[in-house]
């Protein structure tokens, strides 16, 4: 008698576990701040590549979404606290992030530039920063690799809130550039009228230790959602859901090698 109440009490503790059923929504962290992969139409609602390819996900998986928006240098936090269950937010896949948290297999792969005035020289080792000011996003890879490669060359490193902020003030004149992701800067500021003068200057940055694997998208550690994620993410890139998708945000194959 007490063995059945045991494997009853133990039937229950495993129901009582947390789990992704069907009628639970799952919460996505998001920046809406970053077109084209994550901005506010002018109705208010989120609009971008981030955002068609998370409700594509959560239609494979049969999940409902609810969207959660964040500011990006909060969003690992809110991810640990719980008011979050996923982060799905351009987030490069680095090693030191994955001390924090767990990520899926990427979903797109971009390097990251410099955009400066146009014409302006910044030579393979980027000595012409020196005394420049540089914005970066606050949290983000490029910040880190900004204040570990280009400050030592005497760069001036600025952290903004985010980086619609930093548009602002390279169009105002008060920093002389930013580094962030390529085709966030070139949909976000350089086909725009504030970003006319400006360009990519000097060398793509690649380098692992800074930018990672990829973009994934990450979860609590251990937690089940990330293989119900990869599993979805191999489904849309073979039912061409992935590509539907890609081609109305860019003319090019953004997943990469």
């Amino acid at each position: 008698m007490k063995k059945l109440v045991l494997l009853g009490a133990l039937a229950l503790s495993v129901l009582s576990l947390p789990t992704f059923a069907d009628d639970k929504p799952v919460k996505i962290g998001i920046e809406a701040a970053y077109p084209p992969f994550a901005s506010k139409a002018p109705d208010g609602s989120i609009v971008g590549f981030d955002y068609d390819i998370g409700n594509a996900l959560c239609e494979e998986m049969k999940v409902k979404c609810v969207w959660v928006e964040q500011e990006f240098d909060g969003l690992i936090p809110a991810l640990k606290v719980r008011k979050i269950d996923a982060i799905l937010s351009s987030m490069s896949i680095t090693e030191d992030r994955k001390k924090s948290v767990d990520f899926t297999n990427k979903y797109y792969n971009t390097p990251a530039r410099l955009v400066m005035k146009a014409g302006t020289q910044v030579s393979e080792n980027l000595a012409e920063l020196k005394g420049k000011n540089i914005g970066v996003q606050r949290g983000s890879i490029h910040e880190r690799f900004a204040r570990e490669v280009l400050a030592p060359l005497g760069a001036e490193i600025k952290p903004y809130g985010s980086q619609n902020e930093i548009y602002l003030d390279v169009a105002a004149g008060r920093l002389d550039g930013t580094v962030a992701d390529a085709t966030l800067l070139d949909d976000g500021f350089l086909k725009t009228d504030a970003g006319k003068g400006f360009a990519f200057v000097g060398p793509a940055f690649t380098d692992v230790k800074y930018f990672g694997d990829g973009v994934g998208i990450a979860v609590r550690k251990g937690d089940a959602l990330k293989d119900k994620i990869n599993t979805a993410i191999a489904a849309i890139r073979e039912n061409g859901k992935y590509k539907q998708i890609q081609d109305k945000y860019f003319a090019f194959d953004i997943y990469g090698k």
